[in-house]
């Protein structure tokens, strides 16, 4: 069994993709973001982003707990996908950054309710591709796939997370490029 983390800018669909993910290949998926909050992973509120400040520590014992609690039973061989912006800062055997171009990912977020300023900071972390490039230097290239999620189908984009998970496509870094956004 190995922990895959399927990571990206809030938005860009990890939530919709890691669902589509399981129910293709039975993968495991772990939501991260209700996981810190449901077992107080965290280690202060952030007021002013109105987030929580994760406890990294803290969720990789979370994590290594649920593994060895799962480990007798015939789950034992299943990937876990590990879903959140912040599962790249994870250990984790393989990376899936999800991106999606500033233009599309306002709107998204806008329907969800977040703030102008949080919108406006994860446009301009997407168009500076701030989780790729975390994602790359924790677990270098050769362990990190880009999947481009703008004006696609989440069955296609799901497809192609699969294919990642699966070894079916070599690792891919630097295909998506929305720097003209600044």
């Amino acid at each position: 069994m190995s922990r895959i983390a399927l990571t990206g800018t809030p938005g860009t669909g990890k939530t919709t993709i890691s669902n589509l993910v399981a129910e293709e290949i039975g993968t495991e998926v772990v939501h991260l973001n209700d996981a810190i909050r449901e077992a107080d992973l965290f280690t202060e509120r952030d007021v002013e982003r109105d987030s929580l400040v994760a406890d990294l520590d803290a969720v990789e014992a979370w994590l290594a707990d649920r593994e060895v609690q799962g480990d007798s039973g015939d789950d034992a061989d299943r990937d876990t996908l590990v879903e959140s912006h912040l599962s790249h800062l994870l250990d984790v055997a393989r990376v899936i950054v999800l991106r999606c171009h500033p233009d599309e990912l306002k709107p998204r977020l806008r329907e969800r309710g977040e703030s102008e300023a949080s919108i406006a900071e994860n446009a301009e972390s997407e168009a500076l591709d701030v989780i790729l490039a975390e994602a790359v230097e924790r677990h270098g290239a050769e362990a990190v796939w880009e999947i481009d999620t703008t004006d696609r189908a989440p069955a296609e984009v799901a497809s192609d997370v699969a294919a990642a998970i699966e070894g079916e496509t070599e690792p891919r870094v630097g295909v998506v490029d929305f720097v003209e956004y600044l």
